[in-house]
């Protein structure tokens, strides 16, 4: 090892409280930063079917000899940070559950927004890409209506776009997904309310993906930055846990910018002024009203989500117009839904499940026999 790197390991030795029995266990921690990682994601092939702009639509088939006849899935994501969280890596991967189940999966990448798209809005991806590519899919497959499934800020958009289209949206499943936005719990919503948007935005057109990352780190920065580095330099030498935190932080530091426009309107009439779950707030021309919302609803949020806690997630059942709305709480944070094994097959059976009882067709049969 050289000089620089003795320097290193003794630096990171007394930072940890380390002795002199543990310098050997250290040098092979950093040996195994040397070795060959495979730290891929988003593995899963498939195909771009839809281009518009920066926007892409993804279609993932699932193996023939699961395929069942059914509705699709349109998964919508956030805006912000990328959709490739669900399919981390094989067996790790809410995608390949579904595609196991016999689902096909069709789902927008958003890109990465340059200064040209600070003036697009919610209506612009709402009533302009979202609607795009549901039409798509719905003249692809022949079909009037297809499912959709939004995550985060994309279950907002998605609830926005079942509100305006109900016809298009057969079954609208929402996970950690805000639409109460008058909630005093976590810090994001209380720093949300009386940040100024247009000095934000003044400087940069758009929302800069590092300024949002350093807030989120600043939200919990004892469990998000210390407590999560402690433990990589105490695992440093255990290969699986490397390869899957460097997987991660490919994850979170892969984040676009926000659209200026679209960023001041949900700081404004979301976080600011709760409009959504009023009824009250404007989506191009058309205001939107939840109650139109009379699909079949199924409602998933994180026990311990400290971005959008149950407040937040929790009233949009009793808001909307459906008789058919559900909830689901499970005992996690915002992301451990989606990567940790237990929320993970507990999550994609569900909704594959939820699903296939709610098909319009009498594919119920088959699809209930891929998710036993």
């Amino acid at each position: 090892m050289t000089q620089a790197g003795e320097q290193m390991v003794d630096m990171v030795s007394k930072m940890m409280g380390w002795g002199a029995d543990s310098l050997n266990r250290i040098r092979e921690s950093f040996h195994m930063l040397d070795a060959d990682l495979d730290t891929r994601i988003a593995q899963t092939p498939c195909e771009v079917v839809y281009e518009m702009d920066r926007v892409r639509l993804k279609r993932y088939r699932p193996p023939k000899e699961k395929a069942k006849e059914g509705l699709p899935l349109l998964v919508v994501y956030a805006l912000i940070n990328r959709e490739t969280m669900l399919d981390l890596q094989p067996g790790r991967s809410v995608l390949e559950l579904f595609l196991e189940s016999g689902l096909e999966v069709y789902m927008v990448d958003w890109g990465y927004p340059t200064r040209k798209d600070q003036h697009l809005t919610i209506d612009d991806h709402v009533n302009g890409y979202l609607h795009e590519m549901v039409e798509y899919v719905c003249q692809e497959k022949g079909v009037p209506a297809i499912n959709i499934m939004g995550i985060c800020m994309g279950g907002t958009f998605s609830a926005i776009y079942a509100a305006l289209y109900p016809k298009k949206v057969n079954a609208l499943v929402t996970t950690v997904t805000p639409i109460n936005f008058d909630t005093d719990q976590g810090f994001l919503h209380s720093w949300m309310k009386d940040v100024d948007v247009d000095k934000l935005l003044g400087a940069w057109g758009n929302m800069p993906a590092d300024i949002m990352n350093l807030g989120f780190l600043l939200l919990n920065p004892a469990r998000l930055m210390v407590e999560k580095y402690n433990g990589f330099l105490r695992n440093m030498g255990d290969k699986d846990f490397v390869e899957n935190f460097v997987r991660m932080e490919k994850w979170i530091f892969d984040s676009p910018d926000v659209p200026g426009a679209t960023f001041r309107q949900f700081i404004v009439d979301c976080y600011q002024k709760n409009l959504l779950i009023q009824n009250k707030m404007k989506v191009g021309k058309h205001r939107v009203n939840l109650k139109k919302i009379t699909m079949p609803v199924l409602n998933i949020y994180g026990k311990k989500d400290h971005l959008v806690p149950p407040e937040a997630c929790s009233p949009f059942t009793a808001a909307v117009g459906s008789s058919d709305a559900r909830e689901l709480c499970l005992d996690t944070g915002h992301i451990g839904i989606y990567v940790s094994t237990k929320c993970r097959n507990t999550f994609a059976p569900e909704i594959v499940t939820w699903l296939a009882e709610r098909e319009p067709s009498d594919a119920v049969s088959s699809w209930s026999k891929a998710v036993k």
